[in-house]
């Protein structure tokens, strides 16, 4: 009997964690395996089996463009905040504007903004290290595509790396209650979408058709388009400087995500709000946050330093050469 219920606490650990993120630290038990714990899977699975559901629903302009928007808005969201601001510190903004932001890059369903940023600035203290949790060349390419996040070496939030975000209340509850934003989404789609349905009939639109796109389709696409610069970034591109890593740009991806696909010129200098060093490198995270300063929502976005730019040119000037 004693073994048996040893066996259900990790499963009630697991189960518990889905609605609180803080429920067990398993930074406290010491060493975790880097393994898959299976039964968290299970939402992550369920979400990709429910992009099925679009064959039952159909599809409609207004869901579509629903689709589309979130996935922009949310892309925004963790690409200038979760990233950038929360893991890089590459601009200021005040603290309604952190929170709102953090709200949406937790609708996104990749976790706490405190979590994410976390596990982020680890990336980069380690980047294709033996301590790098999501190295293609460490580990390989699935697992630093999203093995690594579904493991449970890696489901604590590490506030030790974070504890100058940690101090805001609010950001430690979206990091806890991380289920909260994703619900809220969804339900509101859902009602949006049989609002439309009951006030616009023709559209064609209504609850269920809202929910898979504005949220199940739409969240699938951002995870993995996300996922990338973990896995492809470091794996196919062009180098422009010799980096400690695998870092690489790689434009398809920089267009995908927002400007995060320059990934080697990120890694060379991660400050910046700036990632696309060139005029003719696309980045629209960063057009972004220089329309939000416009109107001053931000301000003090960080800029490549001038010697990092010189390098740039120095590089692009010797590649010509070889030529």
């Amino acid at each position: 009997m004693a073994t048996t219920a040893q066996n259900r606490l990790p499963m009630l650990q697991t189960l518990s964690r889905w609605f609180d993120a803080y429920a067990v630290n398993d930074l406290q038990d010491g060493k975790v395996e880097r393994r898959i714990d299976w039964l968290r899977t299970i939402p992550f699975i369920a979400m990709h089996l429910a992009v099925l559901f679009v064959f039952v629903v159909g599809w409609s302009p207004v869901a579509v463009i629903t689709a589309i928007l979130l996935y922009a808005l949310r892309m925004f969201a963790i690409t200038g905040f979760y990233h950038r601001y929360f893991s890089h510190k590459a601009f200021k903004t005040s603290r309604p504007v952190q929170f709102i932001f953090a709200m949406i890059g937790a609708s996104a369903v990749q976790r706490g903004p405190l979590w994410w940023a976390a596990h982020h600035r680890l990336h980069h203290a380690n980047s294709d290290k033996e301590h790098d949790e999501h190295s293609p060349r460490r580990h390989g390419f699935i697992w630093s595509h999203m093995g690594w996040f579904l493991s449970r070496h890696n489901f604590a939030t590490r506030t030790d790396r974070i504890s100058d975000f940690a101090r805001f209340p609010e950001l430690r509850f979206l990091d806890r209650f991380d289920i909260l934003m994703p619900f809220l989404l969804a339900l509101s789609l859902f009602g949006l979408g049989e609002l439309i349905a009951h006030i616009f009939p023709l559209s064609g639109t209504n609850g269920w058709q809202m929910l898979v796109w504005g949220f199940v389709i739409s969240t699938v696409a951002l995870y993995h388009i996300t996922f990338t610069i973990n896995s492809l970034a470091h794996t196919f591109g062009k180098r422009r400087f010799n980096t400690k890593d695998d870092s690489r740009n790689n434009w398809l991806l920089a267009i995908l995500t927002f400007g995060e696909g320059w990934h080697n010129n990120h890694h060379h200098y991660p400050g910046s709000a700036r990632q696309g060093f060139a005029w003719w490198e696309i980045d629209l995270t960063y057009y972004l946050l220089r329309l939000m300063e416009i109107f001053g929502l931000v301000h003090d976005l960080r800029p490549v330093p001038a010697r990092v730019m010189q390098q740039h040119h120095a590089s692009e000037y010797s590649k010509e050469l070889k030529q």
